[in-house]
């Protein structure tokens, strides 16, 4: 009988789902795995796109994971600013095996001190705040540094977690998740990275978000000076 391998994903508020949920398909299918997803409480949150999803376990009834994940979403700054949510990354992944993120979730971890002096992957639109954490952004659809893996924007959480699954399972395990899921990946566009997209795409991609950034950015600044104080 295999060992269990705990798998927990936090959720919060205004999470983006397929940050969470195309890795957990992936690895919920690694032999031994137990995915849990954490918060608060045990009822159901609200997505950024408009359905719920359900808490698997509270903060106080969750086991040590062996993999401690933060996806992330526009949910992820009032989070950086959360004494619980950040007292239980902190706790987690202390003993954790594997420390991981998924787009701007690797922000949360940031603000926890768990990628101090780490290379990070983070969404394109996210990826410069990672410094005022101490963490080395890395444009990449994956990045590794020891025990610390995160995916890039969004997507590619799920090359992530075929990453992880193959540490977790090895690689003829991995090969079969990802036959079993169909994985083959055919876009009929070509236009999922700033530097496919092209300047005047990405140039609107960062004008929408104008109306908000300011205030983004005062939480990050505030949430890497009480991490810069804690040390």
């Amino acid at each position: 009988m295999n060992d269990i391998i705990h798998i927990g994903f936090l959720v919060f508020p205004k999470v983006t789902q397929l940050d969470l949920t195309g890795p957990a398909q992936v690895l919920s299918r690694v032999p031994g795995a137990k995915v849990h997803l954490v918060w608060k409480s045990l009822e159901p949150l609200m997505t950024d796109v408009g359905f719920t999803i359900n808490p698997t376990t509270t903060f106080d009834e969750c086991p040590q994971l062996d993999v401690l994940c933060a996806p992330g979403g526009f949910g992820v700054v009032e989070q950086l600013s959360d004494t619980a949510t950040l007292a239980f990354l902190r706790a987690q992944g202390t003993a954790a095996r594997y420390v991981t993120s998924v787009c701007n979730g690797s922000l949360l971890l940031g603000a926890a001190g768990l990628i101090d002096g780490y290379k990070s992957a983070c969404h394109w639109m996210w990826r410069h705040y990672l410094p005022q954490f101490g963490a080395e952004p890395v444009e990449a659809r994956v990045v590794r540094d020891r025990n610390r893996l995160s995916g890039g924007g969004v997507t590619s959480g799920i090359d992530f977690a075929f990453t992880l699954a193959t540490e977790l399972a090895g690689e003829e395990a991995a090969r079969m998740i990802q036959l079993g899921l169909e994985y083959d990946p055919q876009p009929p566009l070509d236009s999922g990275s700033p530097e496919k997209a092209g300047a005047d795409r990405v140039a609107r991609a960062r004008a929408a978000q104008d109306p908000w950034i300011a205030g983004v950015e005062a939480q990050i600044a505030q949430a890497a000076q009480r991490l810069s104080l804690q040390r």
